[in-house]
């Protein structure tokens, strides 16, 4: 009988490459030496705080400012070999900087008259990009008539308008109220499917970047800390910075005690059992425990509970309850439980002993310091 043979998956087309890019500004570095691969169709997300370097990234994409040392490609032709208009990208910015003495039909199709497009063709395509961006009849209507968030639907339309190969948004949501920020999240992600355009997306905040990216570029001082799905970032961090700023967490004081078939880490009186990819330090180290909310379980006191806790606070957050608890075995660390449910209140209401054990998953460890084996 024949067999199959399988077939290798075809390598994912690098639709934006950055190779050990360095942007200096005066002194200061903004970016060091940042290489990162962007594959075609992808929505990824630049995230870290404020001048971590992410919008001069994405600037460096555009074409906007260049870098002092290395280089950028688009399509694997090097970005500062082509002509502005030759480099088929979108930018939309967190100002919309519609130009206000053209209406919205002109706006959306300022680039394409620029570039020489037919007059019949500018107005067909504006038409196409305002039906993508639900706004269709609006072309007549002046920028000061529109609300906030058609305003940024039309920078949009504008941007979508030429074709891009790259669609790059920087904080193009910071300024609108939080129900049509999420309205727009989803509106951007669904147009972004159906078009399959290259998306380049930053924010500082988090969960923008995990509930709508394929994958995610953690930034700090100007360096990339990691980059994988929204999943890997939050369950697998692997630098302290990434697993304390993707999503909420505890951070405890602990110990690397032994290995075996999996790690040992003492924490106060109890200790922990944890896969050694969840544990970047060597035995006999201090080191800092991060765990998610969700992973420590509360349970009435008993012999399966490790520590006590009583409970002294709630946050209720609509569709769960974050309980603060105090944990003498702890000293003066305050743990936060996250707990879903609409009985959570009752359950554990505020002044009742508590219970506390631990899942592995949701747990990771760093090293602090080095301490001798005794």
């Amino acid at each position: 009988m024949a067999t199959a043979q399988l077939r290798n998956p075809e390598p994912a087309i690098v639709a934006v490459q950055l190779n050990k890019v360095l942007k200096r500004f005066g002194d200061a570095i903004a970016l060091h030496e940042v290489s990162l691969k962007i594959h075609q169709g992808e929505f990824i997300t630049l995230l870290g705080p404020s001048g971590c370097g992410k919008t001069t990234l994405l600037k460096l994409m555009a074409g906007v400012v260049e870098a002092d040392t290395g280089e950028v490609f688009i399509d694997g032709q090097r970005l500062g070999e082509l002509a502005p208009h030759e480099r088929e990208i979108g930018l939309v910015l967190q100002n919309n900087t519609l130009l206000p003495h053209m209406n919205v039909a002109q706006n959306i199709g300022y680039d394409l008259h620029r570039r020489g497009v037919a007059q019949a063709e500018i107005a067909e395509r504006v038409e196409q990009a305002l039906t993508i961006v639900k706004l269709p009849g609006f072309g007549q209507r002046n920028p000061q008539e529109l609300s906030g968030g058609q305003q940024q639907r039309v920078a949009l339309a504008r941007a979508l308008v030429i074709r891009p190969k790259v669609l790059l948004l920087d904080e193009p949501f910071s300024t609108l109220d939080k129900g049509l920020r999420l309205s727009m999240h989803n509106e951007l992600k669904d147009i972004q499917r159906r078009l399959g355009v290259t998306t380049v997306f930053v924010t500082h905040e988090q969960s923008e970047a995990l509930s709508m990216s394929d994958r995610v570029v953690v930034m700090c001082a100007g360096h990339v800390l990691q980059i994988g799905t929204p999943d890997t970032l939050y369950r697998r961090p692997r630098d302290p910075f990434v697993a304390s700023f993707v999503g909420d967490v505890n951070i405890l004081a602990g110990r690397y005690l032994s290995r075996d078939d999996r790690v040992v880490l003492a924490m106060a009186d109890i200790t922990l059992r944890l896969p050694a990819e969840q544990v970047h330090a060597e035995v006999g180290a201090r080191v800092n425990i991060y765990v998610r909310p969700e992973s420590i379980r509360l349970a009435p006191l008993g012999p399966d509970t490790l520590l006590s806790a009583t409970v002294v606070s709630h946050v209720f957050q609509g569709d769960h309850v974050d309980i603060h608890l105090d944990v003498p075995a702890l000293g003066q660390n305050r743990l936060f439980v996250r707990q879903s449910g609409p009985d959570a209140l009752t359950r554990w209401p505020v002044g009742c002993a508590a219970g506390l054990s631990f899942a592995s998953e949701g747990i990771c460890a760093f090293a602090a310091a080095v301490l001798p084996i005794p």
